[in-house]
């Protein structure tokens, strides 16, 4: 009889733990869209500029500028609509825009119909990477919350080696709209799927739905001590999230957070990772190698990028957030500061080679580091009163930083040169190595009290400051 009931309980485990591992792998199909839309211009723009006559490097510029700016438009609306229509709307409304943008982008007569898509992609974009973890952390057990939502990340650099291994397997069609339209298959699975899953229980008791969150939570949890514990902690972040105002990220002891929230979004895009996903093929090309061979050269640089951040998932909780986050930054000065080399040195062959497992080094390095930690440490550093409005804030420079990065990168370039440009993204890194060793603590398994003691230096009251989840 005990035999029975604890292999009746276990069946239940796993039919718990398999619930909520398929729907967060469901929803992470929204980082595979968001990976891919911002990876696949890097192997078609050439083709694009032909199409559309972009005949100057701003323009070039543009086509990923736009989508960054429909980024930040989203990131920021994400959230007010997430809270009034709940995690799983928001979710399939963002899959219905990305539909859209991606039919007028593919289909897009005139040059200023492809502006306007790439703009509506980008809000999906931006409101993927902040409503996709933000469902993921509030369906998942706390246990389990860290790798499920570093799940998200690992789904983005899925996207972007989807990407480059569809604009090498397309590399002799030339029609870079069948890449771009690809990406209609997983925006109609997530929109499709996320319709099947439950809605945030998180959200659910924020709406006084007490009920309805207990119905879900006896779906994706073993026992009901956990479920009342979960319900009770939710009502205590509420209850923190109700005292606090805008006023609130103006406070002195609020500051130190805020501005390293912000620095950390800042630095992940000035650094300059997405410029080199976004145009790896033309540097490549520019190292020697032909078309075809440049992006076969990006998908081993993707592949690259996919097992590191596996890796990172696997030992985030291991090995803790500094020792990862201060060893891959040296890892990306090594790597760019390579690639430089190669500009420099001018090697023909053997040189393309080089720059190759350059890029692929510092790629890798910044999916140890920046990648994945830098929005885990954004969800970890403020208080629960104020953490949605100061992820908002980080968030929004994140976005901008990147903007800021894509609109000048190849006008830099121009400037200054392949080389000059590499070095200067070295320099910026090395600089913000010395930020993070000041300025960044180690979260790992510590409570947001003990963090904000770290980040200002000042005691603050634990029983004030729930565990962070």
């Amino acid at each position: 009889m005990a035999r029975t009931q604890q292999t009746s309980r276990s069946g239940l485990a796993k039919q718990h733990r398999n619930a909520v591992t398929k729907a967060a792998a469901l929803t992470a199909v929204g980082g595979i869209l968001f990976g891919y839309d911002t990876g696949v211009v890097g192997g078609v723009l050439p083709n694009i500029s032909s199409d559309f006559d972009l005949n100057s490097p701003f323009l070039e510029g543009l086509v990923v500028a736009i989508l960054l700016a429909g980024a930040a438009v989203g990131a920021l609306v994400a959230g007010r609509i997430a809270d009034q229509l709940g995690r799983r709307r928001t979710i399939l409304l963002t899959s219905i825009v990305f539909v859209v943008g991606l039919l007028l982008s593919s289909l897009a007569p005139a040059l200023w119909v492809f502006w306007i898509s790439r703009f509506v992609i980008g809000v999906g974009v931006g409101s993927t990477s902040f409503v996709v973890p933000l469902y993921i952390g509030e369906i998942a057990p706390p246990e389990r919350r860290g790798a499920l939502v570093s799940l998200n990340q690992l789904s983005v650099t899925i996207g972007i080696l989807v990407s480059e291994l569809v604009a090498y397997g397309l590399s002799g069609h030339g029609d870079w709209r069948v890449s771009v339209g690809l990406a209609l298959l997983p925006a109609i699975v997530l929109g499709l799927g996320i319709v099947r899953e439950p809605e945030s229980p998180a959200w659910l008791v924020r709406q006084g739905r007490e009920d309805d969150a207990r119905e879900v939570l006896r779906g994706l949890r073993d026992d009901d001590d956990a479920i009342d514990e979960e319900i009770a902690s939710v009502k205590d972040v509420a209850r923190e999230e109700s005292k606090s105002s805008i006023g609130d990220l103006l406070d002195r002891r609020l500051r130190p957070a805020l501005i390293l929230g912000v620095m950390l979004a800042v630095i992940q895009q000035i650094t300059g990772i997405n410029t080199v996903i976004y145009f790896a093929p033309t540097v490549l090309q520019e190292a020697g190698l032909g078309s075809s061979a440049s992006l076969l050269a990006l998908v081993i640089v993707g592949v690259t990028n996919v097992l590191m951040t596996v890796l990172a998932v696997r030992y985030l909780d291991r090995v803790g957030r500094r020792p990862l986050l201060i060893w891959g930054m040296v890892g990306m000065i090594v790597g760019i500061g390579a690639l430089a080399a190669t500009f420099a040195i001018g090697l023909s062959g053997s040189g393309a080679v080089f720059a190759t497992i350059a890029l692929a080094f510092y790629v890798g390095s910044f999916a140890i580091s920046l990648g994945p930690i830098v929005w885990l440490l954004i969800a970890e550093i403020f208080p629960l009163r104020v953490r949605g409005q100061a992820a908002s804030i980080a968030t929004m420079a994140n976005w901008l930083a990147n903007l800021a990065v894509a609109v000048s990168y190849l006008s830099i370039i121009s400037w200054i040169g392949r080389t000059g440009t590499f070095v200067a993204y070295g320099v910026v890194t090395a600089l913000s190595l010395v930020y993070v060793i000041a300025k960044v603590p180690e979260t790992k398994g510590m409570t947001l009290a003990k963090i904000e003691e770290a980040i200002d230096g000042k005691p603050h009251d634990e029983h004030d400051h729930p565990v962070a989840a």
